[in-house]
């Protein structure tokens, strides 16, 4: 079973580059593998895994070295929630689509793990 927890907080100027910044690389790395994965199925009639995108994406984040820079978490997760608009499009929902800039629905999901996440009181 999982647990989430949703909150509502008021970033300082430092954490909206932060948040701004780690928006920006999941809705990337959510486009680059729709766009990978639906040339892949034109030319091959192949699709890619969750696995097999997660390790194409340790090359990306070589290649593009600000994709570091963020999160490690927020981009794995924006990878399952592509593979997550996959299957629900093969049990008869939409197609996936591409994340806009503009969407005023920003959000990412992480990981709490080695307490990588910490919570001041003011």
């Amino acid at each position: 079973m999982e647990k989430a927890y949703k909150f509502r907080f008021y970033p300082t100027k430092t954490q909206i580059k932060i948040l701004s910044s780690t928006f920006g690389c999941v809705r990337y790395v959510y486009n680059h593998f729709l766009d990978l994965k639906q040339k892949l199925y034109k030319a091959e009639k192949k699709s890619m895994s969750y696995n097999q995108c997660s390790k194409v994406l340790t090359v990306l984040k070589q290649e593009k070295e600000w994709l570091k820079d963020v999160d490690k978490f927020s981009l794995q997760n924006s990878l399952k929630d592509l593979d997550k608009a996959y299957k629900n499009f093969f049990s008869g929902k939409g197609y996936p689509k591409f994340k806009s800039k503009k969407d005023n629905r920003k959000s990412y999901r992480t990981n709490y793990t080695n307490n990588n996440i910490e919570f001041l009181d003011k």
